[in-house]
């Protein structure tokens, strides 16, 4: 049985990346220099996807207005999920977009083309109703942990408070049809409808499919989280995207390797005097002036300017970003047209993170500027700080903790 229609889900805010989710959806956060989703798509039509459909929802104008119709040429159909009212009832939203046998992603996750390959070819030699990608990780807790019994799902469990689990549900699927009846028979927990409740009931009556894969597969489930998402793409060298437009915004992916781990878009300025530590990539439009230091691990997106001596390192800049002359930026991460000015100092993590009501201990994290922050000169930021979108730090100021969109800090 071919498999050639891929649903990706894509329509989930992701609350526990705020405050950078605030203006935008989880898939359209960077991985790296580009878009999650960007990369999501790359696996797919890698491994043979020819038509795509998008289940939107939170912000769905951001992932409309990036991709377009369409994505290396194939077609995106998109749906909408009004309310975000779980997995299983987002994938429902698509039932009139597919005919026959399809597969499912989340939008939000780096997966390998091998992987989506493994899971369509399985499902096409086995007579399972269903089949699903499981990995192995150490800390099953986060995810759906799976046990298997031979090539067979015996049982999935929903972030188990057992440590007796080390597969997982790696969020790749291949169903026939007859899915949508199945999500619509499931009963609703909450309010919400999830996939793996489908997929649980169908392994007590049916035979589904559990596919054992590596490579690729990073999940950001909060902000420090981008670090290292940056950091396994800039390893692996997925820096270049499509070089077209497909109807959509501008999507440059000219990026070219000046040497080993060094990725600079023609279109960028670098300076003589500029220093670039690989693993780096410098995005469209950038500019780092004389005597910039910016590297390892560290992405920089469209139209990003370092200013005269100043070091970037372990860092994620998105686009429009602004960074004073003679500043330090460690483990940091930034949202869009974020201005810092001269001599701001974020010096790294270890830190204490509060998430909504969760406070994260010594996590490695500098700190989150969401879209606009403004902070002026001589500004420090404490490791482990969330600012919220539009901000602002007056200058000479020190920043800890959590600051909410549109507040004013003052010295």
């Amino acid at each position: 049985m071919s498999v050639r229609t891929a649903v990706v889900l894509a329509a989930g805010e992701g609350t526990r990346l705020r405050p950078l989710t605030r203006n935008r959806p989880k898939p359209m956060l960077p991985a790296a220099n580009r878009p999650i989703l960007e990369h999501v798509c790359d696996a797919l039509i890698d491994a043979g996807v020819d038509r795509l459909v998008f289940v939107v929802g939170y912000r769905r104008e951001r992932v409309q207005e990036h991709f377009g119709p369409s994505y290396r040429g194939v077609p995106i159909e998109y749906v909408v999920q009004d309310k975000q009212l779980g997995s299983g009832h987002a994938l429902l939203q698509a039932r009139e977009a597919v005919d026959g046998a399809l597969l499912v992603v989340n939008g939000d996750r780096l997966i390998a083309a091998e992987s989506v390959a493994a899971v369509r070819d399985a499902f096409a030699e086995d007579d399972a109703r269903a089949a699903l990608a499981v990995i192995e990780r150490a800390d099953a807790s986060q995810y759906g942990a799976v046990r298997l019994r031979g090539r067979d799902i015996e049982e999935i469990v929903e972030k188990p408070d057992s440590d007796a689990f080390r597969l997982i549900n790696a969020g790749i699927y291949a169903f026939d049809a007859s899915v949508f009846e199945a999500i619509e028979a499931t009963p609703r927990e909450d309010g919400e409808l999830a996939l793996t409740d489908t997929i649980a009931r169908l392994v007590d009556g049916e035979r589904v499919r559990g596919v054992r894969t590596g490579g690729l597969w990073v999940d950001a489930t909060y902000p420090w989280d981008l670090l290292e998402v940056a950091s396994e793409v800039l390893a692996r060298g997925r820096v270049s995207g499509p070089d077209r437009t497909d109807g959509g915004l501008e999507r440059a992916g000219s990026v070219q390797e000046r040497a080993d781990g060094v990725w600079v878009d023609p279109s960028a300025r670098v300076a003589e005097a500029a220093t670039l530590r690989p693993p780096v990539v410098v995005g469209p439009d950038c500019e780092l002036a004389a005597g910039a230091v910016v590297g390892p691990d560290v992405a920089l997106g469209r139209n990003v300017t370092v200013g005269a001596n100043a070091t970037v390192e372990r860092a994620v800049l998105d686009a429009d970003t602004r960074v004073g002359a003679g500043s330090t930026l460690l483990d940091a991460v930034t949202g869009q047209s974020v201005r810092l000015g001269a001599v701001t100092a974020i010096p790294g993590g270890p830190g204490d993170v509060r998430v909504g009501r969760e406070v994260h201990e010594d996590q490695r994290l500098g700190a989150v500027l969401a879209d606009r922050v403004r902070a002026r000169g001589g500004v420090s930021f404490a490791p482990g700080t969330l600012v919220g979108p539009e901000a602002t730090v007056g200058t000479g100021a020190h920043v800890d903790g959590t600051v909410p969109g549109g507040a004013e800090v003052v010295r």
